[in-house]
């Protein structure tokens, strides 16, 4: 199979997209021209050759008539490459993935990295200094380098090859976790409290699922020496609190937080009220359960 995109500067998108491509189809014979002969023969054209054609995978996007999002976004090359390819590319990136999660998986990087390239590739958005589409053009050769633009073009797609798979690997791990927060939202006696007997990404799951009466999260440290009792937010990302933990109970510590939330192992409460700990699962739960005791009395909850 033949492969190919522009030769000189380079950019994220076609970057990527070269990473995408190998990830999905492995080896093939790869070229970077402008050679309209080249372009012609070629099985697979992406970033150049000034035709968007999916049948005959030709993936230009610099027309006038530019392929869309259904949002309007302009694609860039990476966009639908992403979107032709991503789902194949994901057996490379993501070896245990399983096809439950393909899709999942495949939009949270559409959303995360693909989009944004998109983005700023066809001016909708601006690069910040730091933006990985601007990390990935200072690959390109200085004036003064002896490094070839293919030599640099292969060493920036080993990057962008490196972050697709970390990126990829989160979104299949966030895709499992959401698995399990729901198992412990339906095996929960109350639907305001869930136990994980792991520390796991669970926003997503709360805000994604709909899990609107969840108030705390219970679940252990990395080594299980203690355990979290963390109020849900109202929004993600966010330090609120759906229902905050009693005001007699934050910024203390040992025995003055056992003492004040009646367990014999407490460890802390944060000052802002979000977040408590205790040694043992069972009274982690049992400051949930004293929590919304507490919001129940003074009207909170």
């Amino acid at each position: 199979m033949k492969v190919v995109t522009h030769s000189g500067t380079f950019h994220a998108d076609d970057v990527f997209a070269s990473a995408v491509l190998r990830a999905a189809l492995g080896d093939f014979d790869f070229s970077r021209t402008r050679d309209t002969a080249l372009i012609a023969a070629a099985d697979i054209v992406f970033d150049v050759g000034g035709a968007y054609d999916p049948a005959r995978r030709r993936y230009d996007h610099h027309m006038r008539d530019l392929p869309r999002r259904e949002d309007g976004t302009p694609y860039s090359s990476v966009g639908l490459i992403w979107r032709d390819y991503g789902r194949a590319a994901l057996s490379r990136f993501v070896p245990d993935i399983g096809d439950g999660e393909r899709d999942s998986v495949w939009q949270d990087v559409d959303a995360s990295i693909i989009l944004p390239i998109d983005r700023t590739d066809n001016g909708v958005a601006t690069a910040s200094p730091s933006h990985l589409a601007l990390l990935i053009e200072a690959f390109n050769p200085t004036w003064d380098s002896t490094q070839t633009y293919d030599e640099a073009f292969a060493e920036a797609v080993g990057l962008a090859d490196g972050i697709l798979r970390r990126v990829c690997r989160q979104a299949h791990a966030e895709a499992r976790a959401t698995a399990f927060v729901l198992k412990a939202a339906t095996e929960a006696r109350d639907p305001r409290v869930i136990v994980l007997d792991r520390k796991l990404p669970w926003e997503k799951a709360v805000f994604g699922s709909g899990l609107t009466d969840l108030l705390f999260v219970i679940y252990p440290n990395e080594d299980s020496t203690s355990w979290y009792c963390r109020t849900v937010p109202p929004e993600p990302s966010s330090f609120g609190q759906r229902l905050s933990l009693p005001e007699a109970w934050r910024g203390l510590q040992e025995e003055a937080f056992s003492k004040a939330s009646g367990i014999p192992d407490g460890v802390f409460c944060h000052p802002s009220g979000f977040i408590c700990g205790a040694r043992s699962r069972a009274s982690a739960l049992h400051l949930a359960e004293q929590a919304i005791a507490v919001g129940r009395e003074t009207g909170a909850a």
